[in-house]
């Protein structure tokens, strides 16, 4: 299957800070920007490969284009992202006719009354909202044997690179169409690895930022200890003025709850700052062998091979740096636990803020009958165990939930990510994010084994996905995680290691229906 036309394949593999640089000498205008990435969408997401990853487009995108534009000759430009088309996660509040459904028909009737905090912000910054974006339905937590990428609303995501395959979940038209050149950035949602998913499986970067750097409010939650708004980007600059854009000057206040990790003052406004290509020089990086290693050859050939950059680099690896509780991490219901309580008591808060309309469900179990009315269309391939299992959970101040959070907590932050760090002195551990990506199928569900990433969505701490090559065609990324608010240090050695790797072109799909 051959690419789509020229013109939009050039402008749509461009970085955004390679727009920026064209926009700044005149060049080409975001109206033209906008022009080929709404074409790219016609011809490889709704037509070509039909990748599903844009649920919707914005239809106020050329207008907001040639605001933007005649602001850019008049000498005021607000900022990084000025006239750069983004595509935003449909459970991203955006108050336009496009909606916003969470990739569900129980959502479809209404729209939201307004942007959500991050849109706004996004706005603020110049940003065109251009499209939304598909997502696995209800960010992958209505069933526990669901394909990633497919919504009711939008049907299967498919992944750029090997057609067959899937994209990740749950930011999963987050990721495809940052892959696919549909637009150069993109913003995703994560719980547990819904960012990096998506990021290491399309060969894009993808931060999942400290749980409370941005701000919640306006988004269809699932989890408050652990949910994040983060940035998907080409290259790991244009990541970091993204989340710069995101996370403003403050998180503001959310509607899922209190913060659960005191936000320092004095964090960056600008995170491109820290973008140094001698970033690894006196770095220290741990290797985390045990349970992050060993679930995919591959993928540990080609974090091994970029370790050795590192090292050359200048960094100093430490091999191995274990993260003492990983297994009791992985093996505990606790998290599980923690999210179906939390899911249940947001998600009923976030659904009043939807303008009142007869049929629009007002409670998880309203969703949950709404589906079975509906389930030609929202059952017919998998079901909703996890909606109904949070359904019969009790409220936030139950024991059992207040007790299983603490657990989570002292697992995955002090006895974990925060001990493997300090024993050896280090700034982030590395390991792969998981492996590629494996067959679309709605039989029997997702089929990937294990990744590495679960403690720090755990602990709320952030994390960074940057691709690191290929195996058969199927993108590789390798995760770095960090201790609560390390988003400097993260994107400073992410940065150096994809100046050494030298990838960006190579990370370009293929059109193609299976794997070589």
């Amino acid at each position: 299957m051959t690419d789509p036309s020229p013109y939009t394949t050039e402008i749509g593999f461009q970085p955004a800070s390679e727009l920026r640089r064209l926009l700044e000498r005149g060049a080409i205008t975001s109206v033209e920007i906008v022009e080929a990435s709404l074409r790219r969408i016609a011809e490889a997401d709704q037509a070509g490969p039909r990748l599903h990853a844009v649920l919707a487009t914005c239809p106020d995108g050329m207008e907001t284009a040639h605001k933007l534009d005649a602001e850019r000759r008049q000498g005021k430009v607000r900022g990084a992202l000025h006239g750069i088309p983004v595509l935003v996660k449909d459970n991203i509040d955006t108050a336009g006719v496009e909606g916003t459904t969470a990739g569900s028909l129980a959502l479809a009737m209404t729209r939201p009354i307004k942007d959500a905090v991050v849109v706004q912000r996004l706005r603020a910054a110049g940003a065109i909202v251009i499209a939304k974006a598909n997502l696995s339905e209800w960010a992958n937590f209505r069933a526990t044997n669901s394909s990633s990428g497919w919504s009711a609303t939008g049907g299967q995501c498919r992944n750029p690179h090997v057609l067959d395959r899937s994209p990740g979940g749950s930011s999963s038209g987050s990721g495809a169409g940052v892959a696919a050149g549909l637009v150069p950035m993109s913003v995703g949602t994560e719980t547990d690895g819904s960012i990096l998913c998506p990021a290491a499986l399309n060969g894009v970067v993808g931060i999942k930022p400290t749980v409370g750097l941005t701000s919640r409010t306006g988004v269809v939650p699932v989890s408050s200890s652990q949910d994040s708004v983060g940035p998907i980007a080409r290259t790991v600059v244009d990541a970091a003025a993204l989340l710069g854009a995101l996370a403003g000057s403050g998180a503001g206040a959310d509607l899922l709850g209190p913060v659960t990790i005191p936000r320092p003052t004095g964090l960056p406004s600008d995170y491109t700052v820290f973008c140094d290509s001698d970033g690894l020089a006196g770095a220290r990086i741990g290797v985390p062998r045990q349970h992050y290693f060993g679930y995919s050859a591959m993928a540990d050939a080609l974090v091994e091979a970029a370790l050795k950059l590192a090292r050359d680099a200048g960094a100093t690896i430490v091999d191995p740096a274990d993260v003492p509780t990983a297994e009791a991490i992985s093996q505990s219901s606790d998290e599980m636990t923690v999210m179906l309580y939390e899911f249940k008591a947001g998600v009923e808060t976030y659904l009043a803020t939807r303008p009142p309309t007869p049929g629009q469900p007002l409670t998880l179990s309203d969703v949950v009958a709404f589906n079975q009315d509906h389930a030609a269309d929202e059952l017919a391939l998998f079901g909703q165990d996890i909606f109904i299992s949070a359904c019969a959970a009790g409220g936030v101040a139950s024991p059992t939930y207040v007790e299983a959070r603490a657990r989570n907590w002292q697992r995955a932050r002090r006895d974990g990510i925060d001990a493997a760090l300090e024993h050896a002195r280090l700034d982030v551990l590395a390991f792969p994010t998981m492996g590629p990506a494996w067959c679309i199928d709605h039989v029997n569900g997702d089929s990937h084994t294990r990744a590495g990433y679960q403690a720090a969505a755990v602990a709320g701490y952030p994390a960074i996905s940057l691709p690191v090559g290929k195996t058969g065609g199927l993108p590789v990324g390798l995760c770095l995680v960090g201790t609560a608010w390390s988003e400097p240090t993260l994107i400073r050695i992410a940065f150096a290691l994809e100046h050494a790797l030298a990838l960006c072109g190579d990370m370009r799909p293929a059109w193609h229906s299976r794997a070589e």
